[in-house]
């Protein structure tokens, strides 16, 4: 019989938290995030590309927290603006802004644009206190509305319009989008090996030892 491993979700998004625990649903694994555990440091997102923010978040949570940690760092590039929002997509609207105020801020740039291609991209890092790390990607590619469609998922999902599906991101149940969605796709990559992500994480982690009470 399998022993359950923790494994701390380095993020606080509810959303996320949920399209994860769908996907790893039926393994020997306790899932947590952020929220079940005190205040911790903000951890600075300031690398250059999705593959070292996630390494940063995966590493830096599992040294504070002591378990192993699955980050990931995903983002929304447009092609008729250079790549961006790209590593800023959380960020691209302000600090504070809602995803409402993000998705209209992207559409105001692309006002009379016709080239409304974009993709979404996902790095995954799964990172244990020692440093070491497994990487997964993920990418779909889709184009931009000219207005929000669809109620369900979170970020840019209602103007993010997935052509073989004939939806917007918002307009699909979880399970359709986490068929498809780059998230949807990483997880999978990490789903088709998590029995070996299980046993390279119990052969890794660091042992803490037992303290005897002393009287």
């Amino acid at each position: 019989m399998n022993e359950t491993t923790t494994l701390v979700i380095a993020t606080r998004n509810p959303g996320k938290t949920a399209e994860i625990k769908a996907i790893l649903k039926g393994y020997p694994v306790l899932i947590k995030n952020l929220d079940d555990f005190g205040p911790i440091p903000e951890i600075e997102e300031d690398g250059t590309t999705f593959e070292e923010n996630a390494y940063k978040k995966a590493s830096f949570a599992s040294r504070v927290l002591g378990f192993p940690t699955l980050a990931d760092d995903s983002g929304l590039s447009v092609v008729a603006l250079n790549g961006e929002p790209g590593i800023h997509s959380a960020r691209f609207a302000g600090a504070d802004a809602t995803d409402e105020q993000r998705c209209r801020l992207l559409l105001e740039k692309l006002q009379n644009v016709t080239d409304r291609r974009a993709a979404f991209e996902c790095v995954i890092s799964v990172a244990i206190p020692t440093g070491q790390a497994l990487t997964y990607h993920g990418r779909c590619e889709g184009v931009i509305t000219e207005t929000p469609s669809g109620k369900s998922g979170f970020g840019y999902d209602p103007i993010f319009f997935y052509p073989p599906a004939n939806k917007t991101f918002a307009q699909m149940t979880p399970e359709e989008k986490n068929k498809v969605s780059h998230r949807g796709l990483a997880l999978d990559e990490l789903k088709k090996e998590f029995d070996k992500v299980l046993e390279w994480i119990s052969l890794l982690m660091p042992i803490v030892p037992n303290s005897p009470c002393k009287r």
